[in-house]
């Protein structure tokens, strides 16, 4: 049914597009490329059948409508803006334009346009959605907010503006607005994953944890196991005294390796609560060392070069020490060693921080450090 109705339009179509023409196309032809969607041969073939000039807007209309389905932009482009010079009002070519520079990158033109819609239409729900993403694009968050905010009265069980709107309220914080606008597009489609998403969000930002918790479990039996659904899922049951069900929950993402210090406290926390203090003391560890830069170590060590360069011995040596807590690098050892045996004149220390370079493995490059090192050994054991 549905293919005898497209039929009979693209017939339709196809008849007042050139009755108006002295030249005549191939109907059954031209239907022909557009069932099969080869627009670009449509577009040559309308190209040579009406040459240029051409003036009559059915022709034109044909001209770009095949042109952008090629994805021939700049041409329907083209065609578009002489249809338009013959009627500036035509909603329809408006649409039409403010899609194209859309798609060629070209937002704020494509706003034009769309506004243009707007002060004929102010409810027409395709143009607020477009201007809802192109006002986003643009940095423009409180005019997106409101575009979206008036698509989504006109149509509030629409998935991706009810998505949009939402995530926009919840970055604001205002998870009671996100929350409703969710909770009626959900009503018309109970297993939109997006809608789902948005949903486990604003549950979770207001603290209502065994909602968190149902919304998070449909997620991730849908597949949906990323991060922060899993985080939001843990964290939910710890607040709701479920300890081991947040331990599980947490192992998912260090198992995956993507284990955060976030997620390392709390599956601390909740081996406390559990009274396992040897495990809770082990990811407590865990957090403290995700929390910091795996680069502090190199950091140290850089500064204590810059004071040592400065001639500043004391603070060198203390930013080495520093070093040496975040990470053992076998040059911040012979840094430390050569300080205390040139600088310092401290014989003991010198020697120890000599013998920890040489048993760091330092690398083959540092051949020339790792001979010295040896030697100063030799002689400060004399």
């Amino acid at each position: 049914m549905k293919r005898s109705i497209l039929l009979v339009l693209l017939i339709s179509f196809c008849h007042s597009l050139f009755a108006q023409s002295n030249n005549k196309a191939d109907d059954s032809l031209l239907l022909e490329y557009y069932q099969t969607q080869r627009f670009s041969e449509a577009a040559d073939y309308l190209k040579k059948t009406y040459p240029e000039p051409v003036s009559d807007v059915k022709i034109l209309s044909g001209l770009a409508y095949a042109s952008q389905m090629a994805g021939r932009l700049p041409d329907a482009e083209g065609y578009y803006q002489r249809i338009y010079l013959t009627d500036t009002t035509n909603i329809t070519t408006l649409f039409n334009l403010g899609s194209i520079n859309a798609r060629r990158g070209n937002d704020a033109k494509a706003i034009e346009y769309y506004k243009k819609i707007l002060l004929k239409d102010s409810t027409n729900f395709s143009v607020l959605k477009q201007m809802g993403t192109l006002s986003q694009n643009a940095g423009d968050i409180t005019s997106a907010t409101n575009y979206l905010h008036k698509a989504n009265k006109i149509n509030p069980t629409e998935p991706d503006v009810a998505y949009d709107l939402a995530n926009f309220y919840i970055n604001l914080k205002l998870y009671n607005n996100a929350d409703t606008v969710v909770n009626i597009a959900l009503q018309a489609d109970t297993g939109n994953l997006l809608l789902l998403f948005a949903k486990a969000q604003t549950v979770y930002s207001i603290a209502k944890y065994p909602e968190t918790v149902e919304v998070c479990n449909k997620l991730i039996k849908s597949g949906d196991r990323i991060n922060i659904v899993v985080n939001m899922l843990g964290t939910a049951y710890f607040h709701l005294n479920q300890y081991v069900n947040s331990i599980n929950t947490f192992k998912i993402l260090e198992q995956n390796q993507t284990a955060s210090e976030t997620s390392y406290y709390y599956m601390a926390m909740s081996y406390k609560a559990l009274k396992d203090q040897k495990m809770a003391i082990t990811y407590f560890e865990k957090a403290i060392k995700a929390a910091i830069s795996a680069n502090a170590s190199s950091y140290y060590s850089e500064i204590g070069n810059s004071y040592d360069k400065m001639h500043q011995t004391k603070k060198a040596v203390n930013a080495y020490q520093k070093s040496l807590l975040y990470g053992e690098l076998p040059l911040t050892f012979y840094a430390l060693a050569t300080m205390y045996d040139v600088e310092l004149k401290n014989r003991l220390k010198a020697l120890q921080n000599y013998r920890k370079y040489i048993k760091s493995n330092p690398p083959a490059n540092q051949h020339s450090y790792i001979t010295y090192a040896k030697a100063r050994v030799a002689i400060l054991t004399r």
